[in-house]
């Protein structure tokens, strides 16, 4: 039996909140100024996660760990600000990485071996957090700790996306998030307390002066300059987009009106960004313009500093909202719809390895994009693509959607330049104009580099929404990844065996791994199960830090509600919740999104959140009947999130099999939990 305890459950919040909420502010915060990170940002969750659960069975340990904290915080910090480190992918042929492109004073290094070592010093200082949460959750009855634990990580998420959508700079984050932390600093007694928050104090103080004058939007930190009647908008600290003229950029801004003439009344632009395409559109006898784009600060930008003022016209309509989430739910006609040099530097989320523009360049988008033109609309992409494979990746897909061979040509010395026109409207065209033999990018080295046509491989397989991974050329796990990946594992496992080992010898008593395995394997399931949902539900809101925050807010309601049903439940089958739970994936697993036609997004919506949602309430059952009978509540805990750390790791398999296979491995997880239930107590506790 396990023993009721009671006691304030106050602490047990805040030190849940702070955790969830600092977790987020690093993922947001770091990949800011550590360059390329933002494309492993969830190596960062991983580290937390190793940190927590190291934190939470170091919960018996007499020396109070959180007196490290301010420490390793201020040495966390100073490090990235003073570091100015880029991360060197290695550029093979196989897979594309944008790099840094500036002149900047860096310190590059390798991912293989940097990657373990930040996940190290994440994974400290949240070791420093995590036991006294340890501590508070085993101050109390299971579920009740359970579910307090949810309701300060549900608090912290909608926290974080309060300060986002309000724009603020990290000092406000970590500004709440120490402040968080003050009262558990404050009994460390005078000195301790005296130095911790000097230390956190000097903390705040460097982030304040890193940001300078930076803009934060929910998705990237972002500076823009003036010179020479451009001005540049860096995000994370790399080259994104510059503003300049319309007459003197790149030709590709007007090459579709020099095609088929100033005949274009409707015409959508996608990734607007700062608004150069929606210039040239203007330029050339657009009745109306639809603008969209992701970034509500870089519009603000256009707005403000845009020599052509493309947002102050008022054929004009922006529209911040995501690309594909647009194509969705628009019922409007175009004549033209463009693909506006849409790349992004970030990921979707910190759960996922898809970046926030891959469900742009699926066949499925391009379908979406078809279903918007008119009888001889046109659809045009063009970016600088740095790999002909890349390129031809898209042309496959236009191929097959439009049934008929696009119009591509590449600049090859001016990095794999592509224009791609595609729709009815191609027809409409007799003889088609020469490419220009200079790109002439505005304050840029004026390249010799013709236009050639498009030598279209056939073999380059096109990305699905299943499969969205754009700048990969064919499935496979990349070596840094794998490298990197086996780093952390390893230290994972010679962190838990370290403390399983010194909690042993400190108790007296060898830890029991036995007991703590169901909770290993729901961990990992449920992580698996999170991301999943992540990705579903980018497919039907877009992918914005909107719908990532709600889906994650979600997930967590579902968890504490089912703790909830665990406690009212006297016991609970495990095989009458795991049965409807494998029915519902394999019901996820033949009805992909887009599967069923509906006719009206709530419908839609209504049925894919049932089908995402339900699992994670009944897996949130599961777990909460294995905890209602265990007499460690911290150690379960911990195994539970190092169980998500795997999950986490499993994710990558996607890059290999697609999102869909991965319900599979959720299956198998939850079977084998199934199987190792705890048999239940002669009596049950009462929460």
């Amino acid at each position: 039996m396990v023993e009721t305890k009671r006691g304030a459950l106050w602490p047990l919040f805040l030190i849940s909140f702070v955790v969830l909420f600092l977790e987020v502010a690093l993922i947001r915060w770091m990949p800011a100024y550590i360059r390329l990170l933002a494309y492993f940002s969830n190596f960062i969750l991983l580290a937390s996660f190793l940190g927590i659960s190291v934190g939470c069975l170091l919960a018996p340990l007499r020396t109070n760990l959180l007196k490290w904290f301010p420490l390793v915080q201020v040495l966390l910090v100073v490090a990235v600000a003073a570091g100015r480190i880029d991360i060197a992918v290695p550029q093979t042929s196989e897979s594309i990485y944008f790099s840094s492109g500036t002149s900047d004073a860096v310190v590059p290094v390798e991912s293989t071996w940097f990657l373990p070592l930040l996940c190290i010093a994440v994974a400290l200082l949240f070791v420093t957090l995590a036991q006294r949460l340890g501590r508070e959750m085993n101050a109390h009855a299971p579920l009740r700790a359970y579910l307090v634990n949810l309701a300060g990580s549900l608090a912290g998420v909608i926290a974080f996306g309060t300060l986002s959508a309000l724009q603020t700079p990290p000092v406000v984050w970590f500004g709440l998030a120490f402040a968080g932390a003050v009262p558990f600093v404050l009994q460390l007694g005078r000195v301790w307390a005296s130095v911790g928050m000097v230390l956190l104090g000097v903390s705040l103080g460097v982030a304040h002066q890193l940001s300078g004058d930076t803009m934060w939007s929910p998705y990237y930190k972002i500076t823009a300059h003036t010179k020479d009647n451009e001005t540049v908008v860096e995000v994370n600290n790399i080259f994104h987009q510059s503003m300049a003229p319309v007459r003197e950029k790149e030709y590709f801004y007007q090459w579709p009106y020099q095609v088929f003439g100033d005949r274009f009344d409707d015409v959508l632009i996608l990734g607007a960004g700062s608004g150069t395409d929606v210039a040239s559109a203007l330029q050339h006898g657009a009745k109306r313009v639809d603008a969209v784009e992701i970034d509500p600060v870089i519009v603000r930008l256009g707005r403000q500093y845009h020599p052509d003022g493309p947002y102050t016209d008022p054929r004009v309509s922006v529209v911040t909202d995501d690309a594909r989430h647009y194509l969705r739910t628009s019922e409007k006609q175009y004549d033209l719809v463009v693909f506006a040099l849409i790349d992004s530097l970030t990921l979707q989320s910190s759960f996922s390895a898809v970046r926030l523009e891959s469900f742009m360049f699926t066949e499925e988008a391009f379908r979406a994009a078809k279903a918007r033109l008119k009888p001889n609309g046109v659809l045009v992409v063009y970016n600088y693509f740095r790999e002909k494979w890349l390129v031809d990746r898209l042309a496959n897909s236009a191929r097959n959607v439009f049934d008929e061979e696009p119009k591509v040509h590449i600049h090859k010395e001016h990095g794999y330049l592509g224009v791609m026109i595609a729709g009815p409207g191609v027809r409409t065209v007799a003889n088609w104009p020469s490419p220009p033999e200079k790109v002439a990018a505005y304050n840029h080295p004026d390249v010799v580099s013709p236009g050639l046509p498009l030598d279209r491989d056939a073999s380059i397989r096109p990305a699905t929404d299943d499969w969205p991974f754009l700048y990969m050329r064919e499935p496979h796990l990349p070596t840094h990844y794998l490298w990197a990946l086996l780093g952390l594992l390893l230290l994972s496992v010679v962190s838990v065996v370290g403390t399983l080992t010194l909690v042993g010898r400190r108790a007296g008593d060898a830890v029991r791994i036995g007991p703590l395995v169901p909770f290993f394997v729901l961990g990992a399931g449920f992580m698996i199960l999170e991301t999943k949902a992540i990705t579903q539900f980018a497919l039907i809101w877009g992918s914005t830090w909107v719908v990532a925050s709600a889906t994650i807010a979600s997930v967590l309601v579902m968890a504490a509600l089912g703790a909830w049903l665990a406690s009212r439940l006297p016991r609970i089958n495990p095989w009458i919740v795991g049965a409807p739970l494998m029915l519902l994936l394999l019901l996820a697993y033949l009805m992909p999104i887009g599967t069923i036609g509906f006719g009206s997004m709530a419908a839609e919506t209504a049925f894919y959140s049932l089908l995402t949602f339900s699992p994670v309430l009944l897996a949130g059952l599961l777990f909460s009947g294995s905890l209602k009978h265990t007499d460690n509540v911290a150690y379960a805990y911990g195994a539970n999130l190092l169980g998500a750390m795997l999950g986490g790791v499993a994710e990558y398999l996607a890059l290999v099999t697609g999102y869909r296979v991965l319900l599979v491995a959720i299956a198998l997880c939850y079977l084998v939990a199934i199987l190792l239930y705890p048999r239940p107590a002669k009596a049950t506790t009462a929460v």
